[in-house]
């Protein structure tokens, strides 16, 4: 008789919890949505980037920040695709795409006329009479982030370095405090894109 019992119990107890469960709550009011873990669960067949070695002195000074076109965050994939390929790592990407704000706000610039720093061009503002390349080849964004990187790999310590002196040593930049206003948001870059 108990095992009857107990079977009716189980029986009735499974239909009142699947009826709930098709019915859903008995409140007139919406259960608040948390998008936290949906995001989380999008991005949970990606590796996470490791922030730590984006910023690993930290920021210097007060941080500038633009809104990106479509070319622009184009110019940022390019880049962290360039670096993948030349086999270096989040903190190089980071370190080009804040020179490139820098040099010309991720925008393949150009020879500006009047307004042209000598005959500087492209993403890096790299100049053709100072060796970087042929213009074609530095408004590339491949081959002037590559000839960026390939500047930075002869920069002895970049890795310890701040942001700024590292960029400044490849750039040789009559400003070269600049670079460091553009850190974060170069490095919310990459760990946006770098495994997208």
């Amino acid at each position: 008789m108990n095992s009857i019992i107990r079977n009716s119990v189980l029986g009735i107890a499974g239909l009142a919890f699947a009826g709930g469960v098709a019915a859903g709550p008995l409140t007139d009011t919406p259960a608040p949505v948390d998008a936290a873990p949906v995001a989380a669960a999008v991005q949970a067949d990606k590796p996470a980037v490791d922030t730590g070695k984006l910023i690993p002195h930290g920021v210097q000074g007060a941080q500038s920040r633009i809104d990106l076109s479509d070319e622009q965050v184009a110019n940022t994939k390019a880049i962290i695709a360039a670096t993948k390929k030349a086999g270096m790592d989040e903190r190089a990407a980071v370190v080009s795409i804040a020179t490139a704000l820098q040099e010309s706000k991720l925008e393949n610039l150009g020879h500006l006329g009047d307004r042209n720093d000598h005959d500087s061009q492209g993403l890096f503002q790299q100049r053709p009479s100072s060796g970087w390349g042929t213009v074609e080849q530095i408004t590339d964004p491949e081959y002037s982030t590559t000839a960026f990187l390939k500047g930075l790999k002869q920069v002895d310590g970049w890795q310890d370095m701040p942001l700024t002196k590292a960029a400044q040593t490849v750039q040789v930049s009559a400003y070269p405090d600049h670079y460091a206003q553009w850190e974060q948001q170069a490095a919310d870059l990459v760990a946006k894109h770098w495994n997208s």
